[in-house]
């Protein structure tokens, strides 16, 4: 079995430096990677569950006001798959985009070292499972939220939360539509549901906004009268 272990910035460099680095991405990376790569391939790890127990104090909220955004936490089943996207990044570029990560996903994240599956196969591209590099928000870091909180908690929290990286809840969106888009005949449950609880609050807060202006509308009317 393939040794899941934090991997220090020392080690890690040096490996890149030696052979070729590929990361995983399962958040925001999965439709916006903001460096370099020379290859990116779908596909899956095994033995994970994709979970919004991460508060966000920079990207997607801020401290007086968190956000909710990904992390990874460990399944009881190891055939369980959570589904992204790997990057290879060039030997000359691997120091520099390790470093940016680094800095991106300090509020909490370590790296990891875990097995990526590329599917589905290609015949121009990489098929066999390689050594990938992920960020992990550990249980034990500050901003970890915990595993007990409903959808419906995290939904809350979600609305109205924003933060440099822009809306909270457009992060739910773009990753829910990504994952439909490559992976249409997987199902996220935890992601999905999200999904349709934050959709639905949108629904009836556009529909009081709409009664509201239509009351005031009438008032001017009457008042006019």
């Amino acid at each position: 079995m393939l040794e899941n272990r934090a991997l220090s910035t020392r080690d890690s460099d040096k490996r890149c430096e030696d052979e070729e680095t590929w990361i995983f991405g399962y958040g925001s990376l999965v439709w916006k990677a903001d460096f370099p790569f020379e290859e990116k391939r779908t596909g899956y790890i095994k033995g994970f569950l994709r979970r919004f127990f991460q508060n966000s104090v920079d990207h997607r909220g801020t401290r007086s006001k968190p956000g909710r955004v990904v992390t990874l936490i460990r399944s009881l089943n190891p055939d369980d798959k959570v589904w992204g996207m790997g990057y290879r990044i060039g030997k000359s570029d691997s120091a520099k985009v390790l470093s940016h990560l680094d800095y991106r996903e300090k509020n909490g994240y370590e790296r990891q070292n875990v097995l990526f599956y590329p599917y589905p196969r290609s015949s121009s591209q990489t098929n066999e499972p390689k050594t990938i590099l992920l960020y992990l928000a550990t249980q034990d870091n500050p901003s970890f939220a915990g595993e007990q909180d409903s959808l419906n908690t995290i939904a809350t929290q979600i609305l109205g939360a924003a933060g440099e990286s822009g809306d909270n809840v457009e992060y739910v969106y773009e990753l829910a539509n990504a994952m439909r888009s490559l992976y249409p005949n997987e199902v996220d449950n935890h992601l999905f549901e999200l999904e349709k609880i934050l959709k639905l609050a949108n629904s009836n807060n556009k529909d009081q906004h709409s009664q509201l202006c239509t009351d005031d509308n009438r008032s001017l009317k009457s008042k006019e009268g």
